[in-house]
């Protein structure tokens, strides 16, 4: 019994916990294959626990939680992804405009049927991101296409060159987010700790710094936004909003959801003229900035290139769905096939319709209220959809520290488990697996949606 305390008073210890944390993320990011999901899952087990333990031994020292933050980070620095081959295709399209070529209008296979090799390094990048990546035209807007021109521009020769400045950019996004969140926290009375459960999170360092995924520069804009708007500065916001659509259009989604915000009058419901001008005048900054960063690219090719490689996500791809396997699963029985290209147009319209029922028709009394609404719509969405890569789910746990809800947290935990599909070769998931991940998501949903409130009211009572 005392072995096991004194164990529990060293696993409890900061300087420990750091420690281990910097080992482990040392071993993930150099010596892991992510065929190997058992040495995956576990070290991802123990960076978890120590990260909440970190957070819970350290929420009123908030210099030593940025400190940790940032020392974690540059562990990855020198270490080429391993849980993902996108970065071939950023570094691809960074060396491509640099070239004079406008990469919306090209696929990357299109090149080697002729034998041609547009770039340095073009054979190597190629064979790196595999031939799903390389078949199809690019789907990355132009500010995220920007941060593959940086890496061009400094490491235009060299592919972990490339990696080394994608990744800065990356951490440097991550810091903007934690800047713009202790302030957006503090406006709204919320402990300021609470972006560390975004910043310090072992699924954020992976996919974010390992891995190379963009989504973190998306929410540092998107963060600075809701900070901008909250303080009545929304011609500011509106743009800084449109940069965070341009480097991923998943905000288009929350557009709809600022109605409130700007056209009813918090003290009696009532609508408000003077707002609904600042309102056309919000959509019409961030529509008008998102026309003039694309326009450099623009042909009608581009359109029906950029069109048809969006609508592959809908139609084409699968990948850890949770509500859609089950709808295909029932397909498949009356019908004998998959359902994917019907399905996949059915699905945007019923986003549509909930995020318009958000809009119009659930009372947003606070700022808070309306980023849950963000929280809701976007979850609706990643419930609904046909293919929910890990990283996506960075804006949900973004959006959810301004909130009363953790699912979000929860689910960056066990969005590990999708990993399973890569222990074979052709990538096959394991529906048990994925069942498992959403039963623990949806569980803790329907605790904190029918559950939680109920005891905390039952507490108050009886205190």
């Amino acid at each position: 019994m005392q072995i096991n305390t004194s164990a529990l008073k060293l696993f409890k210890n900061p300087i420990l916990l750091v420690f281990l944390s910097m080992l482990l993320y040392g071993v993930f990011a150099y010596d892991l294959e992510r065929s190997d999901t058992t040495k995956l899952f576990t070290i991802y087990c123990i960076l978890f626990v120590c990260f909440y333990q970190i957070i819970q031994n350290n929420k009123h020292n908030l210099k030593a939680l940025t400190w940790i933050a940032f020392g974690l980070r540059a562990v990855f620095i020198l270490a080429i992804p391993n849980l993902s081959q996108d970065f071939y295709r950023f570094i691809w399209d960074g060396r491509m405009i640099l070239e004079g070529f406008n990469p919306y209008l090209f696929t990357v296979a299109s090149f080697f049927t002729k034998d041609q090799f547009p770039i340095v390094q073009a054979q190597e990048l190629y064979a790196g991101m595999g031939n799903l990546n390389a078949s199809n035209y690019t789907n990355y807007p132009p500010i995220n296409q920007l941060c593959f021109i940086i890496a061009g521009l400094f490491a235009g020769k060299s592919i972990l060159g490339s990696v080394i400045v994608m990744r800065i950019l990356i951490i440097a996004a991550d810091f903007g987010s934690l800047y713009f969140g202790k302030k957006l926290l503090e406006k709204l009375n919320i402990p300021k700790h609470n972006i560390f459960w975004y910043v310090l999170n072992p699924f954020i360092i992976i996919e974010l710094t390992g891995n190379l995924h963009f989504e973190g520069v998306m929410i540092f804009f998107l963060v600075w936004s809701l900070y901008l708007l909250y303080s009545r500065k929304w011609i500011y916001a509106a743009i800084v909003f449109a940069l965070s659509v341009l480097v991923k259009l998943i905000p288009l989604l929350f557009l709809p959801l600022f109605y409130q915000w700007f056209v009813i009058k918090k003290e009696d419901s009532r609508l408000d003229f003077s707002g609904l001008k600042k309102l056309v005048v919000f959509y019409s900054i961030v529509g008008v900035t998102i026309l003039l960063l694309f326009s450099p690219f623009y042909s009608s090719q581009f359109l029906s290139n950029y069109t048809e490689t969006i609508g592959l996500w809908f139609q084409n791809f699968e990948f850890n769905a949770s509500i859609y396997y089950i709808i295909r699963g029932i397909g498949y029985y009356f019908s004998g096939y998959n359902l994917i290209a019907y399905i996949g147009t059915i699905i945007p319209v019923f986003v549509i319709l909930y995020v318009l029922y958000l809009t119009f028709f659930k009372q947003q009394k606070n700022f808070v209220h309306i980023i849950t609404a963000m929280l809701f719509a976007l979850s609706f969405y990643y419930f609904t959809t046909t293919t929910v890569h890990p990283w996506y789910i960075a804006t949900l746990l973004i959006l959810s520290i301004f909130t009363n809800y953790k699912f979000p947290l929860v689910w960056s935990f066990v969005i590990v488990l999708s990993y399973s599909a890569h222990v074979n070769s052709e990538n096959q998931e394991n529906l048990w697996i994925i069942a498992l991940e959403y039963l623990v998501v949806y569980g803790f949903l329907i605790w904190e949606l029918f559950f939680k409130k109920s005891m905390v009211k039952t507490i108050e009572i009886e205190s």
